[in-house]
């Protein structure tokens, strides 16, 4: 692995262990993505186990460690779908939309392997087209981010074929997490639903530039399309009411689909800090009974 690419992968660490560790701190618990607290059943104590779990009453009577584990430790897998689609690559600097949203995976692997859950990888644009195999090891966030750090935005958006290739995937049911701008993106809602069919938790993060929400842009300007050939030369100021009135009703009928779909939909600013975003996810997930079917 080139050097340049080690340097940014560790980079990505840093920067999702700060998050998490950071937003955990201010947690008066584990803020599991779905924790139960219906109980399934004992296994035995390995090193390394929360000792808070320890089933003391267990103890007294055998002389041997057990573990209590509930519903949700012992089905959650957690999939995240990264859009690497052209409009993507939109912004500079911190705020590129897919280096921002690859953070936002990387933090949350991070915390779903320190919670010792298992969790996986895949990008998308018009079809699949990488994948990291859910997993709860020690190297598996390695991989993850080796992923996230070896690839670009490009192409056009198909969500519903995506959704279909991942469902037949993914056979076991999990959470599965969006992050994408859904730009370019056609039948939204028949995406969605193809995944909550099939009895997957699903959660959406829409990341969108402050350009997208604002369009700030004064003077005369060239717009290109980034997965398109279109351009546009105008005066921005007389398109901007226009603009914001269409991305209000675009945003509003999102979050309806979504809300249809018992789907967590959070919109997402790229200028917006990575742990406020997520105790903003965390914090509801915290308090949901167990996985929703």
């Amino acid at each position: 692995m080139r050097p340049e690419v080690t340097q940014r992968i560790r980079r990505l660490e840093l920067t999702a262990r700060r998050v998490v560790e950071g937003f955990l701190s201010g947690m008066h618990r584990s803020p599991y993505f779905g924790q139960s607290i219906e109980f399934l059943q004992h296994r035995q104590y390995h090193t390394g186990d929360e000792i808070r779990h320890i089933d003391w009453k267990v103890y007294a009577r055998q002389d041997r460690l057990h573990i209590k584990q509930y519903e949700e430790e012992t089905n959650l897998r957690l999939t995240l779908l990264v859009d690497r689609s052209a409009s993507m690559s939109y912004g500079d600097g911190e705020s590129n939309k897919f280096d921002f949203s690859a953070s936002i995976a990387a933090s949350l692997a991070y915390l779903a392997l320190r919670q010792k859950d298992a969790c996986g990888l895949v990008t998308f644009d018009t079809a699949v087209r990488d994948t990291v195999p859910a997993k709860s090891n020690q190297q598996q966030l390695v991989r993850i981010l080796s992923m996230l750090e070896q690839i670009g935005a490009d192409g056009p958006t198909d969500l519903v074929k995506v959704a279909k290739q991942v469902g037949q995937a993914l056979p076991r049911r999990g959470l599965i997490i969006i992050i994408s701008d859904l730009l370019g993106v056609d039948s939204l809602v028949e995406g969605l639903r193809v995944l909550r069919a099939r009895g997957h938790d699903v959660a959406l993060f829409h990341v969108l530039h402050d350009d997208e929400i604002d369009f700030p842009f004064n003077g005369a300007t060239r717009f290109e399309g980034l997965e398109s050939d279109d351009l546009l030369n105008c005066n921005p100021r007389a398109l901007r009411e226009g603009y914001l009135a269409a991305l209000d009703e675009f945003l509003a009928s999102t979050r309806k689909a979504c809300g249809r779909l018992s789907i967590d939909y959070i919109q997402v600013r790229t200028s917006e800090p990575l742990d406020a975003l997520l105790a903003k996810f965390l914090s509801h997930r915290v308090s949901l009974p167990k996985l929703r079917r």
